[in-house]
């Protein structure tokens, strides 16, 4: 019985805590898709040494594709083609290195937005 809480002590030490002392950068994290689609953005945690990146696949001269996640500061600003659903785009690549920084700028307006107005209402609120 004794060895099965060691389990959960382990995980802790090896996932949890390694992410709470280093504070990796946080980025979304979207699969390429055509860029028209909607796609709930997800968040990840970049290791160490990755930057956040935002790609934009283009066919000719329309923006067709797009793509988030984390790549190497290395591997930023590449530029190479890309076969997807049957036809070749170049894909563009470009980091940043704030949380979050691969967003739309509409979306981190509006979260910017409502972030403030809630911290806003639960200040209001507890000093009431």
């Amino acid at each position: 019985m004794f060895q099965l809480l060691h389990v959960p002590a382990l995980w802790f030490h090896l996932l949890v805590l390694p992410s709470v002392l280093c504070d990796n950068l946080r980025c979304y994290y979207s699969p390429v898709l055509d860029k028209q689609a909607e796609v709930e953005l997800i968040v990840t945690e970049c290791p160490p040494d990755e930057l956040c990146y935002k790609a934009v696949g283009r066919y000719g001269n329309h923006s067709a594709l797009s793509a988030r996640g984390c790549m190497a500061k290395r591997d930023c600003k590449q530029v190479h083609k890309l076969r997807f659903r049957g036809t070749v785009y170049t894909m563009t690549y470009a980091c940043c290195d704030g949380p979050y920084c691969n967003s739309c700028p509409a979306v981190t307006a509006g979260l910017l937005s409502i972030t403030l107005t809630l911290v806003s209402v639960a200040v209001a609120a507890g000093s009431l």
